[in-house]
């Protein structure tokens, strides 16, 4: 081989390694390119993600929502601002013993199961009329939502009569559907319906079901939880006559049995 023809050759390996080196090169350059695209995409990705994250957060829930709202839909059978004054029993009936309930409450559920037959027989009887205060405190305390969901049904019977919603307060705090207080049960709105198919009035009724599922009465629920925040009452179930507490003799505490329920209610009525 000729001294001319390997130099030749030296120069065009070197300029065939030249020419791969430069394509190389540009690969890489693409290659880059592509990575800081994907990394940007992704970085917005996450940005975007984020900001979504702290945007929804940052709504109000559902039922902040319906505490705030300007317009209230409030059930037949009620007066006063947003619908939340609830007085039920005979015209004729000269006092009012106020009623004050968290539907979750386990000690409202024991008192309604042991005295709530007699309260409505002694409305129906003309003894005296209810002014029912509805609360949803235990929401709060134990997270949930069951207590406000129910307050909104306990709206929806009100809404078909007023013994349409004693009946269904009753049927919610019966030991058959009244669940442990822990348990949110009554966040479901399949289950509040399942309660009411033990109610005649409410059993089968589509408008009283479409008011559960659509929340109908969620704002109403929750001026009337705030109309009982506002009324300074601490715990439930808690009874009032003529401003004046309706408790056991001698004590703070609520009549859990018919026997001091007559004697507390009988002294009220005096008074």
């Amino acid at each position: 081989m000729s001294a001319r023809n390997s130099h030749a050759n030296k120069a065009a390996a070197r300029e065939r390694l030249r020419e791969e080196r430069e394509r190389q090169a540009k690969r890489d350059r693409i290659r880059r390119q592509v990575i800081v695209g994907v990394s940007a995409v992704a970085v917005l990705a996450a940005a975007g993600g984020i900001g979504y994250a702290v945007v929804q957060s940052n709504k109000p829930s559902h039922w902040e929502a319906a505490a705030d709202a300007k317009t209230v839909t409030a059930p037949k059978n009620t007066t006063g601002t947003n619908g939340t004054t609830v007085v039920i029993g005979k015209d004729s009936a000269k006092k009012t013993l106020e009623v004050y309930e968290d539907s979750r409450c386990p000690v409202c559920a024991t008192f309604e199961q042991s005295v709530g037959s007699t309260v409505e027989k002694d409305v129906e009887a003309g003894k005296y009329k209810i002014k029912y205060v509805g609360a949803t405190f235990i929401d709060n305390g134990i997270p949930g939502e069951g207590s406000k969901n129910a307050l909104s049904a306990l709206g929806a019977a009100l809404d078909v009569s007023p013994e349409a919603f004693l009946k269904y307060k009753a049927a919610l705090y019966s030991t058959k559907f009244h669940p442990e207080e822990k348990d949110d049960k009554f966040a479901k709105d399949s289950y509040l319906i399942e309660v009411a198919d033990s109610v005649p009035a409410l059993k089968g009724n589509a408008e009283f079901k479409k008011d559960v599922e659509d929340g109908t009465f969620d704002a109403w629920a929750m001026k009337m939880s705030q109309a009982f925040d506002a009324s300074g009452v601490q715990g439930t179930p808690t009874f009032k006559m003529d401003g004046k507490a309706v408790t056991v003799a001698g004590t703070k505490n609520p009549p859990m049995t018919v026997a001091e329920f007559d004697t507390a209610i009988a002294a009220a009525l005096k008074a």
